[in-house]
């Protein structure tokens, strides 16, 4: 791996000489443009535009065009003699949770190694320190003409630097976001949930471009035939926007997802085993107001009777209810009735009682009264005859 960059890693006082490395490498295949009529390659040539001269890569300058449309011409000797601290320095500025790193800001991701012996023990001293805090560093750095926002990182045992966007240099997603109102049900999301708890995680090195591999095959196939081939067919399967059921988009995306990984979709889909499919909301409406209004119509006659049917009910329960009512207060009368001639009788009869056993003990007193004025007549008299 060759170094593209040396310098060093300015940490406080401590300096750390580094070469930088580039971490990523790209596996695109790459097409070069030629003269569809004869194949031929078509090259770029530079050429100056006021003598009309092919000029060499060595002759080659900067320069910046003023609005006017002049140029002015920039050196390679001018750029070195800026007052730039971080023209061959890599100058940690701050330490911060990676979490506060937007990702929309990184960008080229590179790898630094320690320069030379003396630099592996300030150069593990830093990494160290990076895993301990659990943080990243923030850096500025020069490279390739202009100065630079980096993050700093530990990846196994290397510090590694992501070239940062200045936050200037991030747009607003300003008009991006739908401008209508729209409402997200409860079950929606819970399938979309179950969506996302199905498909789970996965190893990034399992992944791998399809679509290089599909062109690799393709420039086989025309190397081997000759150029020529035969066409494959057209994916019908997207077409453009389309209005669909989302629930049971939701549905079949957990079946499939399930089907994937080897489970089985037990409660899902129809009765019948079968998928459900996905169809067009508007013929679905339709379908549905068709349906609706036949049922109610074949159901008029049912409802009729039914409700006549109830009607009667409701009224013999009415006059049922009026009957027992009836029986019931003239049942209640001459319970009430008997109950006071009963009470009047019991009182009449006591006091016809007493009234006789009064008499009976006034004619006894008196018939002993009688009995007894004789006999002490007779007693009177024969006292005085002795």
């Amino acid at each position: 791996m060759r170094s593209i960059w040396n310098g060093n890693i300015s940490f406080g006082l401590v300096s750390i000489p580094i070469k930088l490395f580039n971490a990523t490498e790209s596996h695109a295949v790459s097409f070069r443009q030629i003269h569809t009529a004869d194949g031929g390659r078509i090259r770029y040539r530079k050429v100056c535009e006021l003598d009309n001269e092919e000029v060499e890569s060595a002759e080659i300058g900067k320069g910046y065009e003023d609005a006017d449309g002049s140029i002015i011409p920039i050196t390679d000797e001018d750029l070195a003699a800026l007052p730039l601290p971080t023209a061959r320095t890599i100058e940690i500025v701050a330490f911060v949770p990676l979490a506060s790193i937007d990702p929309l800001q990184m960008g080229q991701a590179y790898y630094l190694s320690a320069s030379g012996v003396p630099a592996a023990k300030p150069y593990t001293l830093l990494r160290e320190a990076l895993s301990r805090s659990r943080k990243v560093a923030i850096a500025k750095f020069a490279l390739r003409g202009r100065e630079r926002l980096g993050m700093l990182r530990v990846v196994d045992d290397v510090i590694a630097m992501h070239g940062l966007l200045w936050p200037d240099e991030i747009r607003r997603p300003e008009g991006i976001a739908p401008e209508t109102d729209v409402t997200v049900r409860d079950a929606e999301l819970d399938l979309a949930d179950a969506l996302m708890d199905t498909l789970g995680e996965i190893d990034l090195d399992t992944l791998h471009d399809d679509y290089r591999e599909a062109v690799e095959e393709l420039i086989a196939a025309k190397s081997e035939n000759g150029g020529a081939i035969s066409p494959a067919e057209p994916d019908s399967g997207r077409g453009g926007a389309q209005v669909i059921d989302l629930m049971a988009a939701l549905e079949n995306s957990v079946r499939a997802a399930k089907t994937s990984r080897g489970e089985h979709a037990d409660g899902e889909g129809d009765a019948d085993g079968k998928d459900a499919e996905v169809t067009d909301l508007k013929s679905r409406k339709k379908a549905s107001a068709r349906k609706s209004t036949a049922e109610k119509t074949a159901d008029a006659p049912t409802r009729k009777k039914s409700a006549a049917s109830g009607s009667k009910k409701t009224a013999a329960k009415k006059t049922a209810g009026t009957k027992a009512a009836g029986t019931r207060a003239t049942s209640t009368g001459a319970t009430g009735t008997r109950t006071a001639g009963a009470k009047a009788t019991g009182t009449g009869t006591r006091a016809a009682a007493k009234k006789k056993t009064t008499a009976a003990k006034k004619t006894a007193a008196k018939s002993t009264a009688t009995k007894k004025a004789p006999a002490a007549k007779t007693s009177a008299r024969k006292r005085a005859s002795a």
